[in-house]
């Protein structure tokens, strides 16, 4: 209070020949205009310390009084009461923050997000905006690229919170794209986790089938344990070591001898709690992996740079995408099902007003169906499917006539031969490698596919299609007969007039495939 009562007794009101001169503007000012507060003279006011002005001090000016307990304070990286995008306080509600987004096609969009926008919160915006067709499946992706390090967000995360944990300068960035494998793990689960891999520790459920055990485990936010062989990369060094790891509650743990479980044996490895978990895409290339099924466990605490990388191969991808999924489950729990929940409760619900959407097979939607009568039945007998299927088949194979009533032959052959090129699952003149990128990068999940055009054969058409975390390419040729065009896989077996027509039966039939044509992988243009 002394030093707050000698503050002011050595302020003095202005005088008259003070008002005078200050209301002479300067030659600065240009002599117009309204003049200058300056910044060391005091402002005049009449209760020096009983009335406090309402408005409380901003986070802004804090820093300029002096800290008596500097001690006591978060460092200034700290996320509690900092951020290290903004510096001054964590990010408001009510602050817009500016995120850039990129398509595939290298194409960005620059959007404007308040602090608490998650990332399906900015996916379905940026549906809306390219009016593409609304389901679960769409993604947005983190990418380092000089690090060649990409995840996937859970709808949970906070867009601000991801981007603000980037380097300065760096080349990280958002990637808007489909993910078909996000909520694989809730679907077909034991594909996912094979037996070899998961632990049956638990005596009680020992009588309970495979299946039923995991689902179980899912239900209830856990997961078994998951152990197997990893190839580890010794820190500070490019050699490949093959150790047995096991990931359990308290962590990620390595046998130091052999497939040893022995407490004295086990070497804790990384906390998956404090990480994130990405996918290696250059693997080879930048690290030497010895195959391409990388993954890294990237600290929160490594923000650049290579050291502090925890990096992982596995031998094939069904083991990759079985710890991932593992991963996932063991970091954020009943949150990652209640996500599912939330997605499948969402595409349940109206669409949005639009234009009307391109046909979207969903298995949820699709009962087995008999036309060979007057009238078309339901199967309920599953046995009665496969018969029913095979008569089907038969029927379009003996089929001849065109799909189209149309006058001229040569009219029906120019549309059928350029339809297709309007589909959002034909992709041009794409060659193989980057099909199966693409296919890889939207989700090894049995039923992605596309079409193209054949490399090798000019005027026939390719479709490729996943099945097992595999891709496989199916060559679709044109040809004709008696004036008619048609396109066939089996050597005119079964005929189509168009791609189209091709592409709608193998979503209902499985045919030559190994499985139904569920999802076409597409790229919207941002």
């Amino acid at each position: 209070m002394d030093g707050g009562a000698q503050q002011s007794s050595l302020w003095e009101p202005p005088g008259p020949g003070d008002a005078e001169q200050e209301e002479v503007p300067s030659e600065q000012d240009g002599g117009e205009g309204p003049p200058e507060v300056k910044r060391s003279q005091p402002l005049f006011i009449h209760s020096c310390s009983r009335q406090l002005p309402v408005e409380e001090p901003r986070a802004s000016s804090l820093p300029s009084i002096p800290n008596p307990f500097p001690e006591l304070c978060s460092p200034s990286n700290s996320p509690i009461l900092s951020s290290p995008a903004l510096g001054q306080g964590p990010p408001r509600e009510a602050t817009s923050h500016v995120v850039k987004v990129f398509g595939e096609d290298g194409a960005c969009r620059s959007l404007e997000v308040s602090a608490g926008t998650t990332a399906r919160q900015l996916c379905e915006t940026l549906v809306r905006r390219t009016r593409a067709l609304q389901d679960h499946s769409w993604a947005l992706v983190e990418l380092h690229q000089h690090l060649a390090l990409e995840r996937c967000l859970e709808d949970h995360e906070s867009v601000v919170e991801v981007q603000s944990s980037w380097p300065p300068g760096a080349d990280s960035r958002f990637i808007f794209r489909k993910n078909f494998a996000k909520y694989e793990l809730f679907k077909s689960n034991a594909s996912l986790f094979p037996e070899v891999m998961v632990s049956s520790c638990l005596e009680a459920n020992k009588s309970m089938a495979h299946s039923e055990l995991i689902q179980n485990f899912l239900n209830s936010g856990s997961c078994p344990e998951v152990q197997g062989f990893l190839q580890l990369r010794e820190a500070g060094r490019k050699v490949w070591k093959r150790f047995y790891f096991s990931l359990r509650r308290s962590g990620l743990y390595y046998s130091t001898k052999g497939t040893s479980k022995d407490p004295r044996h086990l070497q804790y490895f990384a906390d998956l709690t404090e990480s994130n978990i990405y996918y290696v895409t250059q693997g080879k290339k930048l690290y030497g992996t010895p195959t391409e099924f990388g993954f890294c466990i990237k600290p929160y605490k490594v923000r650049s740079g290579v050291k502090g990388l925890k990096l992982l191969c596995s031998e094939d991808e069904q083991s990759r995408s079985c710890w991932m999924a593992a991963f996932r489950l063991f970091k954020y729990g009943m949150q990652l099902y209640r996500n599912y929940q939330q997605a499948q409760a969402r595409l349940s619900q109206p669409p949005w007003l639009g234009p009307t959407p391109l046909r979207s097979v969903s298995d949820n939607a699709l009962v087995a169906m008999d036309f060979s009568g007057c009238t078309g039945r339901v199967i309920e007998n599953p046995s009665e499917v496969l018969t029913v299927a095979l008569e089907e088949a038969q029927a379009w194979r003996k089929k001849t006539t065109h799909r189209y009533s149309l006058p001229a032959a040569c009219q029906s052959s120019s549309l059928s031969a350029a339809i297709h090129r309007t589909q959002p699952w034909f992709h041009g003149r794409i060659s193989r490698e980057d099909t199966q990128q693409l296919i890889g990068r939207q989700g090894l999940v049995d039923g992605v596919f596309l079409v193209r055009e054949s490399q090798r054969n000019p005027k026939g058409f390719v479709l490729s299609l996943c099945h097992l975390q595999r891709v496989k390419h199916y060559l679709i040729l044109p040809s004709e007969e008696e004036g008619r065009h048609y396109f066939t896989m089996d050597d005119g077996q079964t005929r189509f007039a168009d791609l189209i027509q091709l592409v709608e039966f193998h979503q209902i039939n499985r045919g030559i495939l190994p499985c139904k044509l569920r999802h076409y992988c597409t790229c919207v243009a941002l």
